[in-house]
């Protein structure tokens, strides 16, 4: 029948503002409705605030939609057109894991109030059947958009593409996972300019292992490994691992190793499952009904029906016990992170751009758990890093499924050598280490020519002047740069965050040195490290007399720490 007037202007005024407030959208729509009507005409304004607070206000989620409303829409979805439906259609999920997948993302995003987030997703999958045995769409209640299903929403997924990027490295003998790789700053022309991949304080780690590198979520040796594969060859393998991209590999570029591309919770999940089942990829889940076995609905989640090798499985199998282990993982998030599972578990977490999508997806022997946290209308949340969001969700499942479940790490496949390696330099302690057959070697070092070459050597101590140079210098800050911006990485903890400053003391005493951001003193010597937050900074170098040697001027973005809170920690570390 059509739109009534009021509800033609209310929806006229909604299109401008989908998220404005009932008051507002009242407002918009009484102004559009006497535009309608013309001068002189009488318009019941009153009603039309009466209309919008009854069409937009938040709704409980019906009890009568169940635990699983957006899967059961999905599994209705998928019913044979023209077809009477079956009397009775059984899915496959556990209700009890559903209940508590949902309480536990409930709760979780509760203990955030405050931090600007309200949405959330879970999908648990088991590794053998590809069963969906949990889907939780939407937070419910606690959301505004409850009616979106984010468990097949694209969103960008941050670093959580890196053990597929390096899996595929490793697959190709472009590198192993004792292969060292250059944490430096590194410049690359693209074809919107210039692209400066950043690790999260800028203070690079000089020759890490590709171990190290996965694990701890570097950045810039993620974006050296894409150069090394090629944008268009790892787009190829997303395809193959069931995450088909609209664009091209060209068209994302070396950002694609970081997560640039938006997929689905349902896709990256089930690339999981991929890697946990050694490398084979299979279609999601069934329901069956009296006369019908139904798979999932296509929403861009795989290639197709049926199963294929995807990944070289002794590649799947190295990515897997490096994403298991927490040693390689300490240097970011420590050895007692919420991420370390009392069982063999293996995991990734990743963030998006401004701090807009929070991923934590890993698995176990018997399971694959995905979960998605952030805000449905793509708001930045705040201060919620990669422990913080998505992570603690995860954890809770694996322990709920693995209270009585025991969970071994998966046998490595044939044609695989496991022997101990050393590295030169002492650049990390000697460990033993898995290969495929024909790559392995017993010692990794660095070419000392090469070394010495390298126009932009890693963060380390800084190179004094000669003597009789340093007389006629002052001191003067070599790092950061002066007008620097810097975007933390919103996947590390906050108080892990710190920004490596050094200089070079010329004439000065280095111990005399002294670092103030504004009017705090936040460092002394000629090298310290600061916990930032976000806004512009005038960084000063001073020496023991208070005079100023040195300034720079910085820009800090993205949710950090309080600067209160990062003066407390600054000093206690003094």
């Amino acid at each position: 029948h059509g739109l009534t007037e009021s509800e033609a202007a209310l929806t006229a005024a909604l299109v401008r503002a989908p998220n404005a407030s009932p008051g507002r959208v009242a407002q918009r729509a009484c102004g559009v409705l006497k535009a309608m009507r013309g001068p002189g005409q009488a318009t019941d304004c009153v009603a039309l605030d009466m209309q919008a607070d009854l069409a937009l206000a938040r709704r409980a989620w019906p009890a009568q939609d169940g635990i699983a409303p957006h899967y059961a829409r999905r599994l209705l979805a998928a019913l044979p057109a023209g077809q009477p439906a079956p009397v009775a259609l059984r899915s496959t999920l556990d209700a009890r894991l559903q209940r508590i997948a949902l309480q536990s993302l409930q709760q979780h995003i509760k203990e955030l109030r405050g931090r600007h987030v309200e949405d959330g997703a879970v999908v648990v999958l088991d590794n053998a059947s590809g069963e969906v045995l949990a889907w939780v769409g939407s937070t419910g209640e606690l959301s505004r958009a409850g009616e979106v299903d984010a468990v097949t929403a694209p969103r960008q997924p941050g670093s959580t593409l890196k053990p597929l990027l390096y899996a595929q490295a490793i697959a190709e003998r472009r590198l192993t996972a004792a292969s060292l790789l250059h944490d430096s700053p590194a410049h690359l022309q693209t074809a919107s300019g210039l692209y400066i991949p950043q690790n999260y304080d800028l203070s690079f780690k000089g020759w890490v292992s590709v171990r190290s590198a996965l694990a701890s979520s570097l950045n810039v040796p993620a974006v050296r490994t894409i150069v090394m594969v090629s944008p268009r060859a790892f787009h190829r393998q997303l395809g193959l691992l069931g995450i088909a991209l609209p664009q091209g590999g060209d068209y994302y570029g070396d950002s694609l190793a970081l997560g640039s591309a938006e997929v689905t919770l349902l896709q990256l999940t089930n690339a999981y499952r991929a890697l946990a089942n050694g490398g084979r990829w299979c279609d999601v889940g069934q329901a069956t009904g009296a006369a019908h076995s139904l798979p999932l609905p296509p929403a861009g989640e795989g290639r197709g029906e049926g199963c294929h090798q995807a990944l070289d499985r002794r590649a799947a199998f190295i990515a897997s016990d490096i994403l298991a282990d927490r040693n390689a993982r300490a240097l970011t998030f420590g050895l007692d992170s919420i991420l370390a599972t009392r069982f063999w578990s293996a995991v990734k977490t990743g963030t998006s751009k401004d701090m807009r999508d929070n991923w934590a997806v890993g698995y176990s022997q018997r399971y694959t758990v995905g979960v998605w946290v952030g805000n449905a209308a793509g708001g930045p949340m705040w201060d919620v890093s990669g422990t913080s969001g998505a992570a603690p969700v995860w954890a809770r499942l694996m322990r709920a499924l693995h209270q009585h479940t025991p969970s071994r790490p998966p046998a490595p496949p044939p044609g695989l050598v496991h022997t101990r390696v050393r590295f030169g330099d002492g650049l990390e302690a000697a460990r033993p280490e898995w290969f495929i057959a024909g790559t392995e070697q017993a010692v990794f070092t660095i070419d000392s020519e090469a070394a010495r070459a390298d126009p932009e050597p890693a963060a380390g101590p800084f190179d004094l002047k000669p003597a009789d140079a340093a007389d006629r210098v002052p001191a003067r800050i070599t790092r950061p740069r002066d007008g620097a911006i810097l975007a933390l990485d919103p996947d590390i903890p906050p108080a892990n965050q710190r920004l490596l400053l050094q200089a070079d003391p010329g004439a000065a005493d280095p111990q005399a040195l002294r670092w103030w951001i504004g009017a705090r003193e936040v460092g002394r010597g000629p090298q310290a490290q600061w916990l930032p937050w976000p806004g512009r900074h005038v960084l000063q170098l001073r020496d023991a007399r208070g005079a100023v040697q040195d300034e720079r001027r910085i820009e800090v973005r993205g949710a950090s720490v309080k600067p209160v809170r990062a003066a407390r920690q600054a000093a206690g570390s003094e």
